[in-house]
């Protein structure tokens, strides 16, 4: 895939991004949100670099950003009100860049909270949920017709397993569910597993 450096407007001022195209014309649009700001997080994370080429090689450009505060992106983080807008300005930048296209919205951990609550503002025709910490988001439900993914490592250190997959399957219209068995919340040694099966209903799901 090529990776193109870019820059784009954000709420508290321009935010650092890659954008991701494949070789030929993309059929769809994705923004990739990245992990939590203030424990490392950044677009280069290994999770976040695994969804930007799950959709790139279903022909999709995936547009991953430093959220405010992070690498070169401008202003401070915002314990995830701001970083909302900043993933509404990246979908606002990459559909204008490429108009007509579908749009997803994934992240993995922060960065899948993140996109769920985007996605209440901008409905996405696809929606992959990485290790989401579900605290908080009781109300957040994506609306029916929306293909989303939720993939979760059994054995996860960081976010607790049996509260994301209990809060999935009480939405009213559950995700599609992939659980890894004896998987930590970085996918250490599985990336190429996260990556097929992100792959597997990105193509099942787009266009």
């Amino acid at each position: 895939m090529a990776d193109e450096p870019w820059q784009f407007d954000g709420p508290a001022g321009r935010l650092q991004a890659l954008l991701s195209t494949p070789r030929d014309e993309p059929s769809g649009l994705a923004v990739v949100c990245h992990p939590h700001p203030q424990y490392g997080g950044t677009m280069d994370n290994k999770v976040a670099h695994t969804l930007s080429r799950a959709f790139v090689l279903a022909g999709l450009a995936a547009l991953r950003f430093n959220f405010r505060g992070v690498g070169d992106s401008e202003g401070e983080y915002d314990h995830g009100e701001g970083e909302v807008g900043d993933v509404l300005a990246a979908c606002e930048a990459i559909t204008t860049r490429f108009p007509r296209r579908p749009l997803w919205l994934a992240g993995f951990s922060f960065g899948a909270a993140m996109a769920l609550r985007a996605a209440h503002q901008r409905r996405p025709a696809g929606l992959v949920t990485i290790a989401p910490p579900v605290a908080g988001l009781e109300q957040v439900t994506p609306d029916a017709g929306i293909a989303w993914l939720l993939v979760q490592g059994e054995a996860d250190e960081i976010v607790d397993a049996g509260a994301v997959l209990a809060w999935a399957r009480s939405r009213p219209t559950p995700p599609q569910l992939v659980q890894l068995p004896a998987v930590g919340h970085f996918f250490h040694g599985q990336l190429p597993t996260l990556r097929e099966a992100v792959l597997d209903f990105i193509r099942q799901n787009a266009g």
